[in-house]
């Protein structure tokens, strides 16, 4: 070694961080690449950035490149570039003897289970060479000094040393990674493009890779061929039949191979890029083998500069919920620099169908997943995302076709959006899209629904339910259909949690008509019958909640129907029959949530049909008519079913149902069973009837 050479002890926590290094086992070793060219990227940045106010930086060299040289021989991978350089100062404070503030940080975050490939957001990056390396030299030539080498086989100590005798830089680093035995797969080209086609894809710069290419040539034997080259002779017999000898010579070329020739697409000019161009783009970045059905690439400058492409896709991919997925599909660059591929900030959950990448000109490098998530520049790169993918949708939404395979993929993205997103709500609001009464073909938006209302109406109805054919002609909707009011149908189970987020839409309410409450715009005159028609059933319905007891809260005359003889409602600020239904199905439910919100039900009465009227008449004459009750109990469960609960004890609901077909049958039940064989004897009609009213 050179009488030259200085030997420096590393710092305390820099020695603590190569032995964590060194001796832990991490399976993407392969980061390390990530992590030196973007330092050489960095370099490279500091000299372009020097030369613009003083041209003469760049004499010492003119080209600005990353070069990648491996060498298997000596298990040896080179890694230089022409960026500003190191004076021996540089080598020894940045390189070991000044810990940067990020080395404590990043052994905090490995021992509380962080992953390796953070280390150059914490400013440490240079350290990942030892997860391959057994040995590191760094050759640097500054232009304000001497070439020096700094090396280090991470033992406490480094050495720097002046090059005299090694090849002049000219200007820039080179890196020598000495590899460990078991690394020697990152001197394979194939290794070596897949991580820089991975990580380092959009670096401004080229990227080379110094690859060894065998070319045979044919050479006559006169000529002298360099010793060394393998050799490889042939006889060829001539025309003549004489022999002339011909030399098939291997000679081994190496070239510089440009790994990076795709220019970020990102950074170009939209109306430049063709469509051909964000298909193969948006395929390369997803993986997805169909094309995208909507692009938006846009950037923001001001306080803030950024550059973004949105993609959506035409499908919803199968783990589109899934919970131990990837939060979104956002990559996050800094000026071309991979960052990560997973920041939550980035994007609200709800648009995680939404794929892209977008690059900050603002962002620090050195970037840490804590310090992203209080970093004020992301809210507001956030905030615009978010805005604009409501363009994106908007401009969807102007083709039927296209936004009818949106909606059908990502509609439950959008609702979840409007029960999350308050500042979003009603904007999201205007992409909804449901089947009405007068629209069960094809689903209808919100703002058609409002230029079909009739004067009179002042509110937005709606009625939740299993599926269509449950709620088309539930009987919530006999009054509205008379009146002419369009009622939406909701019938997909997030529909629920979304309206009842939204609350009203362009001014008007949406109300939910299987809910206590519902005023139905009347004249004076239907005011007062309907007052009228109160006063007469009072006694029916007191009679009708003493039977039913704490089954039903109230018993009410209904405004809502005009041919069921009851309906059962809940009330304002409970769940709905639906909602209960969903929330029984929750398998981790918590169950005493259900008592709570459980809904509290209001048995209505149609002051107009038979049934109750006939009921009416029997509760006058006798109010502990034995028949009463039982038809009660029957019209109870009825209701139940119609309107969207389940039966607490269907066998004695089926019970009841079988006796009134026996009935209806003139089957007599007893006799039936007593002597299955003999027919049953006529009974009276008078019989009959009095029978069927005591059921139970």
């Amino acid at each position: 070694m050179s009488a030259q050479t200085e030997t420096f002890g590393f710092q305390a926590e820099i020695s603590q961080l190569l032995d964590l290094i060194i001796n832990t086992f991490y399976s993407n070793k392969s980061i390390f690449l990530r992590e030196l060219i973007s330092n050489a990227s960095d370099a490279l940045d500091k000299i372009r950035y020097q030369a613009l106010t003083d041209p003469s930086q760049l004499d010492t060299e003119k080209e600005l490149f990353i070069r990648i040289t491996p060498d298997k021989e000596n298990k040896l991978l080179k890694l230089r570039d022409t960026g500003i350089g190191m004076t021996k100062a540089d080598l020894v404070n940045n390189l070991g003897t000044i810990a940067k503030s990020g080395t404590k940080a990043f052994m905090e975050a490995l021992s509380a289970g962080g992953d390796v490939s953070m280390i150059g957001q914490f400013g440490v990056g240079f350290y990942s060479a030892y997860l391959v390396a057994e040995r590191v030299q760094v050759v640097s030539k500054h232009n304000d000094d001497e070439q020096y080498i700094w090396e280090s086989a991470a033992g406490g100590t480094f050495t720097i040393t002046p090059d005299t005798d090694g090849e002049p830089l000219g200007r820039g680093t080179e890196l020598r990674l000495y590899l460990k035995e078991d690394q020697l797969e990152y001197l394979e080209e194939k290794k070596i493009k897949e991580i820089v086609k991975k990580h380092s894809e959009f670096i401004s710069y080229p990227i080379q890779l110094v690859v060894t290419k065998e070319v045979e040539k044919e050479v006559e034997d006169e000529e002298e061929v360099a010793e060394g080259e393998d050799k490889k002779i042939e006889e060829v017999e001539d025309e003549e039949g004489k022999t002339k000898k011909t030399k098939k010579v291997k000679e081994t070329k190496t070239e510089n191979e440009e790994l990076n020739k795709t220019k970020p697409i990102w950074t170009r000019n939209p109306s430049d890029i063709t469509s051909e161009e964000y298909a193969s783009f948006y395929k390369s970045l997803t993986n997805d083998w169909e094309d995208h059905l909507a692009v938006k690439h846009f950037s923001v400058e001001g306080q803030l500069e950024f550059k973004a492409i949105l993609f959506v896709p035409k499908r919803a991919p199968f783990d589109l919920f899934e919970t131990k997925k990837k939060r979104n599909n956002i990559k996050l660059y800094v000026r071309r620099v991979f960052i990560m591929d997973d920041c939550e900030d980035l994007i609200p959950e709800y648009l995680n169908f939404v794929k892209g990448i977008v690059d900050s000109e603002d962002l620090p490098l050195n970037i840490s997943r804590e310090t992203l998530q209080q970093n004020k520049i992301l809210k507001v790169i956030r905030k615009n995302l978010v805005r604009k993918c409501m363009d994106l949708f908007s401009e969807i939404a102007e083709d039927k076709d296209n936004f009818a395979k949106f909606y059908e993929a990502f509609a439950k993205n959008i609702k979840l959006g409007i029960h999350e997103d308050a500042n979003n709500r009603s904007k999201l609001a205007e992409f909804l899209r449901f089947y009405s009464t007068k629209a069960l073909d094809e689903q209808t938006s919100l703002k058609d629904y409002i230029t079909r209302m009739p004067e009179i109406q002042k509110s937005i109805y709606y009625l939740t339910g299993e599926s269509l054919a449950s709620v088309r002609n539930s009987p919530f909707l006999e009054v509205l259909k008379k009146k002419g009011f369009e009622v939406l149908l909701l019938v997909d189970p997030i529909d629920e949690y979304a309206v009842t987020q939204l609350k009203e839409f362009e001014g008007r309410k949406l109300v939910c008509v299987s809910k206590e409450g519902l005023e139905l715009e009347e004249t004076e005159d239907e005011k007062k019958a309907r007052e009228e028609e109160a006063k007469q059933f009072e006694d029916l319905c007191k009679t009708i909640k003493d039977a039913l007891g704490d089954k039903v809260e109230k018993v009410v005359v209904s405004n809502r129907i005009s041919d069921s003889p009851c309906v059962l409602v809940t009330g304002q600020f409970g769940w709905s029959s639906n909602m209960e239904r969903i929330m029984k199905a929750q398998a981790l439910r918590d169950s005493s949530m259900s008592s709570y919100m459980a809904s509290k039900k209001t048995l209505e009465l149609n002051p107009h049909n038979p049934i109750v009227k006939e009921l009416k008449k029997k509760v006058a004459e006798d109010k502990a008519d034995k028949s009463v009750r039982d038809l009660t109990f029957l019209l109870f469960e009825t209701a139940l079913l119609t309107s969207g609960f389940v039966l607490d004890d269907p066998t004695s609901f089926a019970k009841r149902i079988h006796r009134m077909i026996s009935l209806g049958l003139d089957v007599d039940e007893e006799e039936e069973s007593a002597a299955p064989a003999e027919a049953a004897p006529a009974v009276e009609e008078v019989e009959s009837g009095s029978k069927m009213e005591e059921i139970d």
